[in-house]
């Protein structure tokens, strides 16, 4: 468990009060308890006043202390446990919370952290320059078939790609969080089948009257097929009377054993795998090399290429992103062949990986793709 402490003295508040309208609903929540027991409101308190600040201030747990008459010390401890209650400054106009769950994991929420590096921080928990946006991973949202998923406020945003998230947290940036449409980002309706709804699509069968004629026309249209489809016993499961295996005459398993080289003999040996053949060096296909330039691309960024699939391009002249940007079909062909890859080049997009490093470098690749390159 990740130790929580509050923010340092620097920027903590010298004191804090409800507004008119927060105070009406700390009211309302306290009365929500018997007698004796109010200091249970303490957590939807804490939760006024981080709607009310942005985040939960030293000076906000000890005036909700105060109100529930309770020790300073039980406030703090539930403003440290919940992981809930932001105890630093987050975004004044948004803190993200992106879901990193298991079934946002696999639809991609790693990326939509990558957009949240690029645009507001590297790192959880620090704003912007301005300070008006900041983030976090969290677990869970609770939207995960609409994953993946981010949290703003009270509002999730759910079906994201990189790059409506890039737009949302724009919006955001720009003092408009509250034109940005709440909920799936694509057509889908709440969390209904993206193909559509495929139950209740039909009010009739709701009806009790309609249920009890349709249960019974089914039932008599069953005893009509029953009457009709009289078939007669099988003998599938009766055994011939002379058949080898009801012989009791017959002992099994048989004391004579092959021999093991009779069995060798009669055993077939399996197919051996064909070896793959490298396209020559010097088919007309293979892209043409150049000398080794005095300022070398890391192709390396490119995914897909690794140190040893570096050198190996090394070797046959490829030293740049623009060489790689410029492969024709029958060039990408030769090289996915030389290097065994069965159709990797292609599934991995090369070409417009490396189009995008040419033309400019990690931050044009990030516009592109909506992430670092790995």
């Amino acid at each position: 468990m990740s130790v929580r402490r509050l923010a340092e003295a620097s920027v903590q508040p010298a004191s804090f009060a409800f507004n008119k309208a927060m105070t009406a609903q700390a009211k309302t929540w306290i009365k929500k308890y018997p007698k004796g027991r109010e200091q249970s409101a303490v957590i939807p308190l804490l939760m006024l006043a981080q709607e009310q600040d942005g985040w939960v201030t030293k000076a906000a747990i000890e005036h909700v202390a105060d109100m529930l008459d309770m020790p300073y010390i039980r406030a703090l401890e539930v403003a440290t446990f919940y992981t809930q209650f932001q105890l630093k400054p987050v975004g004044t106009r948004a803190h993200i919370q992106v879901c990193g769950t298991t079934p946002c994991m696999l639809r991609g929420s790693e990326e939509l952290m990558d957009v949240c590096r690029s645009k507001i921080h590297h790192d959880q928990f620090h704003t912007n320059e301005a300070g008006t946006l900041s983030w976090e991973e969290v677990e869970c949202l609770g939207a995960c078939v609409n994953a993946p998923m981010v949290m703003i406020f009270k509002d999730t945003y759910e079906d994201l790609t990189p790059e409506r998230l890039a737009e949302i947290i724009d919006q955001f940036e720009a003092g408009k969080g509250a034109q940005v449409k709440t909920g799936p980002q694509t057509g889908r309706v709440f969390s209904a089948p993206l193909t559509g709804f495929t139950s209740l699509a039909d009010e009739k069968a709701v009806l009790k009257t309609t249920r009890d004629k349709q249960a019974k026309a089914a039932s008599k249209a069953n005893k009509a097929a029953a009457v009709e489809a009289v078939v007669p016993p099988s003998n599938a499961a009766k055994p011939k009377t002379d058949a080898i295996e009801t012989s009791p005459a017959v002992k099994s398993p048989s004391k004579v054993k092959a021999a093991p080289a009779a069995e060798k003999a009669a055993s077939v040996a399996a197919p051996k795998a064909a070896a793959v053949a490298k396209p020559s060096l010097e088919d007309k296909n293979r892209p043409a090399g150049i000398a080794k330039p005095a300022a070398v691309d890391d192709l390396k960024l490119i995914s897909g290429v690794g140190p040893k699939i570096e050198g190996t391009l090394h070797e046959l002249g490829i030293f740049t992103f623009g060489q790689v940007a410029s492969w024709k079909k029958a060039e990408r062909e030769w090289v996915d062949g030389y290097l065994n890859f069965k159709g990797r080049i292609e599934r991995d997009d090369w070409v417009k990986q490396a189009k995008a490093l040419a033309k400019g470098g990690v931050a044009e690749y990030v516009r592109v793709f909506g992430k670092k390159p790995v």
